[in-house]
């Protein structure tokens, strides 16, 4: 018996299609810290859909199917996981829902270590832009923590907090040195990965930088993390943008989602980090920054919907042969 089309539809999607949450859930962070919170509800609640789409995907696999998801487990896209969770998590915390960003942080913390070593454990030079996934995952737990321990008041998780940012920041480095940079000019999408999580390590940073935990030399030394992770991720923004123009790769492609997502992280970031570095340029530097994401969503959804229209236009059309087919077999035998 065949599954049912719904089914079919989000069974078969990989583990890159996280990538998609990331990129609604920080779009509405911009949205909302520009003053647009309608168009904020409306992106949060399409990553919330998206979010429980997969996340009831993630748990029929790792219950029913496990060979596929040790296959999965296994890539740096597992790991969308985690920072999808974490980002979901950052935007309830800026409604209020602080249980909700709580419950979510513990859910993320829970999925890092496994997904985490699996991926390690395969890690090979000559990767995509993926791999700079599990610096962003990282730091997904690092923003998540920050504005939770903002919230409650623990010093500890703000402490927990700076823990994951040093060690994304590791990471980072670790993963630049296994990046195929031919991928620049010939990635699919995820390439722009490079960039976006020197972008989440400066959303981390300015969310510590506001925290009272720090004064002194430590709060001097994460203004300066903030303001020079950014610079490198405006610059890989640079060059990204200018190998897309001399590059073209307008073919729709699921890592198109890595795309967006950093295009965002970069705006959220600038927006975030002008506060706490007294850098007031970086408010409308960051609202251009969100406008261009917020294009590139819409242009990868209607890519998408293209696609997808497309995928059925050509089943419609072998359906129509098959018919003509039986046809001609049943005038042959009468």
């Amino acid at each position: 018996m065949n599954p049912a089309p719904g089914h079919r539809w989000w069974a078969g999607l990989p583990p890159a299609a996280g990538a998609a949450v990331m990129a609604a859930g920080i779009i509405s962070v911009g949205l909302h810290l520009t003053g647009h919170p309608v168009a904020s509800l409306v992106a949060l609640a399409v990553a919330g859909a998206l979010w429980l789409v997969l996340a009831a995907d993630f748990a029929v696999r790792l219950l029913g199917d496990r060979g596929r998801f040790r296959a999965e487990a296994d890539t740096p896209a597992a790991l969308t996981a985690v920072a999808a969770t974490a980002v979901l998590g950052a935007r309830l915390s800026l409604l209020g829902w602080r249980p909700a960003a709580a419950v979510l942080l513990v859910l993320a913390a829970v999925l890092w270590p496994g997904l985490m070593a699996a991926v390690l454990r395969h890690w090979h030079r000559g990767a995509s832009g993926a791999a700079f996934l599990v610096c962003v995952a990282t730091q997904g737990l690092a923003v998540l923590a920050a504005v939770v321990a903002a919230d409650s008041g623990r010093d500890w998780l703000a402490w927990a907090a700076l823990a994951a940012f040093c060690l994304g920041l590791l990471l980072y480095g670790e993963a630049l040195v296994r990046f195929d940079f031919r991928e620049v000019v010939r990635g699919a999408g995820d390439q722009w990965v490079a960039g976006g999580a020197l972008a989440i390590c400066s959303l981390a940073a300015s969310k510590l930088t506001a925290s009272p935990v720090w004064v002194g030399w430590p709060h001097t030394a994460l203004r300066t993390a903030t303001l020079v992770t950014l610079a490198l991720s405006l610059t890989w923004y640079a060059v990204l943008l200018t190998a897309e123009a001399t590059h073209p790769r307008p073919r729709y492609d699921i890592r198109r989602w890595a795309t967006v997502f950093p295009l965002g992280m970069t705006a959220a970031a600038s927006l975030s980090a002008a506060g706490p570095t007294g850098v007031g340029w970086l408010l409308p530097l960051g609202e251009v920054l969100l406008w261009i994401a917020l294009a590139a969503w819409l242009l990868t959804f209607v890519a998408l919907l293209g696609t997808h229209g497309a995928g059925r236009g050509r089943v419609g059309v072998r359906a129509r042969r098959h018919a003509c087919l039986r046809r001609r077999l049943k005038r042959r035998r009468g």
